[in-house]
């Protein structure tokens, strides 16, 4: 039965405990040896393979700290308040104003400056307070966070849209359908579409009521207000661009996070004896969220290691038939489960490809209706999932004084508004549009 395969039956345990509120990262360690004991690898086969693939996002927790680290230094100068009160005076008091400038601030994180989830623990922290004053629903902020993260690298083809781009086009030629990397994002506009609703909903609908949150110091952090920009002010900027300078000349995030360290201390903006106290600070906000990054690369490595993957690819073949809506509906649930397990979009490509595109060709869609059923399976359990960095990234800034929780404030919010909205788009987009 398809629901006693290992990656089915480990993505569900893995929900459901989230959702029954245990701790993601003992979530993930139970789904993990589901999987691997469904699969028959052991108990110890299991953990073997875990912490073996757990280097998979040793780059991207070494990243967490750093920047949780430079968030807690940026904010000891002081820049962080006058640039929350300057964020107060453009939104003048008008939340959505707020919730969509920062969803327009967000979509840069992948494309113009390529920095991805690098701004949140600097830029959404020292915001908090301004968002308890006009009683923003955390939950709407993280939607309009997760859509910046997401709709430019799946629509636009700059930043990581290019990397995400090529990967679909490469893999699609090696399959049996030829298409131009520079022809993917024609008929993406539907997924992009679809996400604005699913943002539009959350700010404006789902999300619109006040929500009462208390002033509360941040985690690791200690308030430091400035009245008005002085030399240490501007050098902070400077050591602030450098980090994304070094990052994108590099296109290393640890070593652009780590420059920035050395440069405000150079500059004299933190002192030596005060570097142990922003470390600490910055393992404090951003430590665990490392460490289930760290988990969840071992998690992907066991559901690869268990073979289930082609398994539930394979068993489409069965179920759809020749219907093109069972099948395009099909790929997206296959594809949303494999996402939420593996935990990498870009990742999730080179898996499906090799039944999708040929099963597409069978089923008779066209070239820009496989780019969209394509995209969109890849991109289907990004957000939503308890270990994705797209999830991952919003809870970190918006649990900085710990009244935002993970799962049911960030993960369920993005789940509903775009994995529903990106599986509604991706079926109108291949089936009615591009047919």
């Amino acid at each position: 039965m398809l629901l006693f395969n290992p990656v089915v039956l480990s993505v569900i345990v893995m929900s459901a405990l989230c959702l029954l509120k245990l701790n993601v990262l003992i979530s993930i360690l139970i789904a993990a040896l589901v999987a691997g004991g469904v699969a028959g690898m052991g108990l110890s086969g299991t953990i073997s393979t875990l912490i073996g693939g757990m280097g998979g996002n040793a780059e991207t927790a070494l990243s967490y700290i750093l920047l949780g680290t430079l968030a807690v230094a940026i904010n000891h100068t002081g820049v962080a308040s006058i640039l929350s009160r300057k964020i107060a005076s453009l939104v003048n008091g008008k939340k959505y104003v707020l919730l969509c400038f920062i969803a327009f601030i967000a979509c840069f994180s992948q494309n113009l400056i390529p920095v991805h989830i690098a701004f949140i623990p600097i830029l959404i922290p020292p915001l908090l307070k301004l968002m308890n004053q006009l009683k923003v629903d955390r939950r709407a902020m993280a939607c309009s966070l997760a859509f910046g993260l997401k709709t430019p690298y799946i629509t636009l083809p700059v930043g990581f849209g290019l990397i995400f781009h090529g990967i679909l086009a490469k893999e699609m030629a090696n399959n049996g359908m030829e298409v131009a990397k520079t022809a993917i994002y024609k008929p993406l506009w539907i997924l992009g579409v679809a996400m604005l609703i699913g943002v539009l909903l959350a700010i404006f609908v789902t999300y619109r009521k006040p929500r009462e949150y208390q002033d509360l110091p941040l985690k690791g952090m200690e308030e430091v207000i400035s009245e008005k920009m002085e030399l240490k002010h501007w050098l902070t900027l400077v050591a602030a661009i450098l980090a994304f300078v070094v990052q994108i000349l590099t296109g290393s995030l640890p070593l652009g996070a780590l420059a920035a360290l050395i440069a405000l201390f150079v500059f004299g903006c933190i002192k030596w004896n005060e570097i142990d106290t922003m470390l600490n600070g910055g393992i404090q906000i951003m430590g665990l969220i490392a460490i289930i990054m760290l988990v969840a690369a071992g998690y992907g490595t066991v559901i690869r290691e268990t073979g289930a993957v082609a398994e539930l690819i394979n068993a489409l073949v069965g179920m759809v038939g020749g219907s093109k809506a069972i099948g395009a509906f099909a790929m997206l649930i296959v594809g949303l489960l494999i996402t939420m397990g593996i935990g990498t979009s870009f990742g999730t490509i080179p898996v499906v490809a090799t039944i999708y595109v040929p099963m597409c060709i069978h089923l008779g869609f066209s070239v820009e209706s496989t780019v969209i059923l394509m995209a969109a399976a890849a991109a289907l359990g990004d957000a939503g999932s308890p270990a994705s960095d797209t999830t991952l990234g919003p809870t970190s800034g918006l649990n900085a004084d710990g009244q935002h929780e993970h799962i049911w404030d960030t993960c369920v919010p993005t789940f509903l508004h775009f994995n529903v909205a990106l599986i509604i788009g991706a079926m109108i987009g291949s089936i009615m549009i591009y047919g």
